[in-house]
């Protein structure tokens, strides 16, 4: 029984149609869940869905608890393990924010409200039920290396920029957190125009900085995307 209980919340396969119909369920009261933080204001219907969706998250967080030994495949020590793995804290705090529902007349538990933002992290519960989201996942995992030596070179090059900037033109750049603004918002080309160079030696860095941050930014895309195609590839070739 509690095979089959895991084989169902688990990722789908394409044959499992049972599997399949409860990851869209989740994926929908995920969904539906987060729809209260659209709005500042609190209706009677937002504390419904709280509580409903609250409840069928706690089933789900206990029905990967029971079975967690089929995941982590490490006997008894799977059940003490898996409230500490990385899906199972989201699932955790993505329970929490329904505290504040039984506590709303309680001035002392009124810190417990802070439990609500935790809301948004629900959206990462869709993570496990979406098999794009993981096909994306495995494409950062096998990348991983190249996307930290492109990440290095973007953090040295924002530094080298700051540091250049600030020497340029000391007037315009008080410190050199200053400085490391300017060459971020530079360097994704986004520029807001808050602070920025004025005098000739200056624009002119800018513009090089502009453009190679062009270049800079282009990498980490072009890895990605280089990855996505070899893991669609190899999953059509499966």
């Amino acid at each position: 029984m509690r095979k089959k209980i895991y084989e169902i919340i688990e990722l789908s396969s394409d044959d499992d149609k049972w599997s399949s119909y409860y990851d869209v369920f989740m994926m929908i009261v995920i969904f539906v869940s987060i729809i209260p933080l659209a709005f500042k204001e609190d209706y009677i219907g937002f504390e419904i869905i709280e509580a409903v969706t609250a409840v069928i998250f706690v089933f789900d967080y206990l029905l990967r608890l029971v079975t967690a030994d089929f995941k982590l495949k490490k006997g008894l020590k799977s059940y003490v393990l898996y409230p500490f793995t990385p899906m199972a804290v989201i699932d955790l705090l993505a329970i929490l924010p329904a505290i504040s529902m039984f506590n709303e007349g309680l001035k002392i538990f009124k810190i417990i409200r802070l439990f609500r933002t935790f809301r948004v992290l629900r959206i990462f519960k869709a993570v496990r039920y979406s098999r794009n989201v993981q096909i994306v996942l495995n494409v950062f995992r096998k990348q991983k290396e190249s996307l930290l030596v492109v990440g290095g070179i973007a953090i040295l090059y924002i530094l080298v920029s700051a540091l250049i900037i600030l020497n340029v033109e000391p007037e315009t750049f008080e410190n050199y957190f200053d400085a490391v603004y300017w060459a971020t918002v530079s360097l994704t080309t986004m520029g807001y125009g808050d602070i920025y160079p004025i005098t000739v030696v200056g624009r002119i860095f800018t513009m090089i900085s502009s453009v190679m941050g062009i270049a800079v930014v282009a990498l980490p895309a072009g890895i990605i995307t280089s990855g996505l195609l070899e893991e669609l590839n190899s999953g059509n070739r499966e």
